[in-house]
């Protein structure tokens, strides 16, 4: 409503009302924008001034502001009038949006319910912001995980409960194992909104309320009390052709069809080579009785009778009409009982009788509206009761009267909501309207990790999540609860649990190591893993579905095992012959044995060679280099320092990949047969190390 106290130098309106009664609605159309300024006086309208203004070029395509700035210039001429006629300065303004863009779609939705769980009003709402959410994302499913959605919902209707998977009216109270829900969800894009703001923002006004068009239209055209039946109600403009569904006493259902009054223009135009204005102006001659007289582009005049251009623009007026009737049954799921046509197209001669046909309705059954307009109105100089002031009057009816839940006075965090619906609203309905999406209504859990450990499934849980929270007027409240104008809505979003993101070492628990030296080489003992054939330490990260095996290295024969090592010959634990059961300690020394030598056998004394004759059991001296073959490639080994042997493992550090990043199961190869980490190399070996899904080096 329009604020303000009234400057003196501006004109007093004869009925002294004051410049907070005022309501200012503007209709943008495809052919001219419509203001009405009116005062409510004991529950209606008073209307005090009409101004139309036609677009000198088209800047509107089927409803849709396409030139901001020439849609901007015509708005204000509008204002411009209306302001001199009432004596004040108008700054707020009541708009309806277009639905040339409305997008439905259906969508389920299912909640699995705990034991003996009550279903109760936030428990539905839950269930149906998560089938809209569904539904958003089927027709946008590339922006359906984004925070802000680039759809505002207009609205949805419950087409269906479940519970257990079996039909039912009315889940409240109720008990089972789960619910079920199918909506049929409208939404808008935010460019319709956002061009719609920016032209009142450049007009010098800003938006107080906001409504769709065929909503305002059955404001205007259906009172409440018709609403319990099955209507449709047709506002055909110029550019489109708006559908709204009334049912049970409420809108339940809207869309739209891309063709209207155009249409019929268009055909004029081609039939008679005539400019847009000259075909606009014989259409509007349709339904009168004098031959009507037009020049062609060519300069030839023209003299053509009123029934012959009806029996021409016949076949573009059925398309029409076929197509509306068509919007009508997808939007009801059926045809409605009776059918209202407003908007300048619904004056074309043959509207009604063509539309029944197409619905196979009584031709009692469709009617211009109009005589219902006046039932909020009062009485006014003013002649708005034509059907094409059904949308602007209907926006200002809505406003004035509240139909549309006076979006101006309930802010959401801080800032004015943006609403659509008429009827009764909840939290969900404002925070899904403004662009909020069902993860940030819904808190879950972060995302769980499965892996294998040793053969059994394990499940790695992600983390709890943070509620949203919901203030309403400063007290904490649920998305179920119903707003009135002048609420106040605070909204923290719920945070989501973090994913799991485990270490081996969270997996597997506390691994205790102890370092131990087998033949020269370090080695670790303890308790040893292996992630997808790979060896990996407790600091590791996992992936989904890993491949988790453990292996105990707490005695000899545990580590031979481990290593791949023979377990029959004798070995030596810091220079003493060890049984296979030996445990290991930290910095144990394990060594190959002599072959003379068992454990229960303490070695002979060394006696010194005597010089010059060399001895049975003396080693054959070491040689200098090992030839081996790596990969196909030649490779001359030096010897180790500790004169230790050159052992497979030793040959990971010379092959070109990265063992951090597997890529695969590593394959080991001694001349063409499996081998184990610490096998000995011998000269003259061939040696193969890849990944299994790479091709074997040749």
């Amino acid at each position: 409503m329009q604020t303000g106290k009234q400057p003196d130098l501006l004109k007093k309106p004869a009925d002294d009302a004051v410049a907070e009664d005022y309501v200012f609605a503007l209709d943008i159309g495809t052919r001219s924008v419509i203001g009405i300024v009116g005062t409510l006086e004991k529950e209606k309208l008073r209307i005090s001034a009409v101004e139309q203004v036609e677009h000198p070029k088209r800047a509107m395509i089927d409803g849709q502001i396409e030139d901001i700035e020439q849609v901007s210039r015509v708005a204000k001429q509008v204002k411009d009038r209306l302001e001199k006629r009432i004596g004040y300065s108008l700054r707020h303004v009541c708009v309806a949006a277009a639905g040339r863009a409305l997008k439905t779609q259906k969508a389920s939705h299912e909640l699995a319910l705990k034991q003996s769980q009550v279903i109760d009003e936030e428990l539905i709402c839950r269930l149906e912001a998560g089938a809209i959410e569904a539904a958003e994302r089927q027709f946008n499913p590339e922006t359906a995980d984004e925070n802000q959605s680039v759809f505002y919902l207009v609205g949805y209707s419950v087409i269906q409960y479940t519970l257990d998977r079996y039909p039912i009216s009315n889940l409240l109270e109720h008990r089972g194992q789960s619910i079920g829900v199918e909506v049929i969800a409208t939404f808008l894009p935010r460019e319709v909104v956002d061009s719609l703001y920016t032209t009142m923002h450049k007009t010098g006004l800003e938006v107080s309320s906001l409504t769709l068009e065929p909503i305002a239209a059955m404001n205007a055209a259906i009172p409440q009390k018709l609403r319990l039946l099955n209507l449709a109600l047709v506002d055909i403009g110029a550019g489109t052709s708006d559908i709204a569904v009334s049912r049970d006493g409420g809108v339940v259902g809207y869309t739209m069809a891309t063709v209207a009054g155009d249409e019929v223009t268009e055909a004029i135009m081609k039939m008679y080579l005539v400019d847009f204005n000259a075909a606009e102006e014989i259409k509007l001659k349709m339904n009168g009785e004098r031959n009507i007289v037009f020049t062609d582009i060519l300069g030839f005049e023209h003299t053509v009778t009123p029934e012959e251009i009806r029996n021409k623009t016949e076949p573009v007026k059925r398309a029409l009409c076929e197509e509306i009737s068509q919007r009508i049954v997808q939007a009801n799921g059926g045809p409605p009982s009776a059918v209202f046509l407003v908007g300048g197209g619904s004056k074309l001669p043959g509207m009604c009788e063509c539309v029944a046909e197409c619905l196979d309705l009584p031709l009692t059954r469709v009617a211009i509206g109009g005589s219902n307009f006046m039932v909020h109105v009062a009485a006014s100089e003013e002649d708005v009761a034509g059907p094409e002031y059904a949308t602007p009057l209907g926006i200002a009816v809505s406003a004035a009267l509240n139909l549309i839940n006076d979006s101006f006075s309930i802010t959401l965090n801080g800032s004015r909501a943006k609403l659509f619906r008429s009827g009764r609203l909840s939290i969900l309905d404002v925070l899904l309207m403004n662009g909020f999406s069902y993860n940030q209504l819904i808190s879950r859990s972060g995302q769980s990790m499965i892996v294998e450990l040793n053969g059994e499934k394990k499940v790695v849980y992600g983390g709890h999540p943070a509620a949203a929270r919901i203030l309403l007027n400063g007290a904490e409240s649920n998305i179920a609860a119903m707003i009135k104008a002048g609420d106040s809505i605070d909204f923290e979003p719920a945070t989501a649990g973090e994913d799991a993101h485990p270490l081996l070492g969270e997996v597997v628990g506390p691994q205790e190591t102890r370092r131990v030296f087998f033949n020269g080489s370090e080695m670790t003992a303890g308790t040893r893993a292996v992630v997808n054939g790979q060896p990996a330490g407790p600091d590791d990260p996992l992936s989904m579905r890993d491949r988790i095996q453990t292996f105990p290295i707490n005695t000899l024969r545990e580590l031979l095992v481990f290593a791949g090592e023979d377990e029959t010959r004798p070995y030596l634990i810091n220079g003493q012959p060890a049984d296979p059961d030996s445990p290991l300690s930290a910095e144990d020394r394990i060594e190959y044995a002599p072959v003379a030598a068992r454990p229960d056998t303490p070695l002979p004394a060394a006696e010194p060679p005597q010089s010059g004759e060399p001895q049975e059991d003396e080693e054959p001296p070491v040689q200098t280099v090992t030839h081996i073959t790596l990969n196909g490639a030649p490779l001359a080994l030096k010897t180790k320092q500790d004169k230790t042997p050159y052992r497979l493992i030793d040959m990971l550090n010379l092959v070109d990949f990265d063992l951090s990043k597997p890529q695969g199961n590593i394959i080991l190869h001694v001349n063409g047969q499996d081998a184990a980490y610490l096998q000995v190399l011998a000269d003259g070996d061939r040696v193969d190390i890849y990944w299994d899904k790479n091709q074997r080096p040749s």
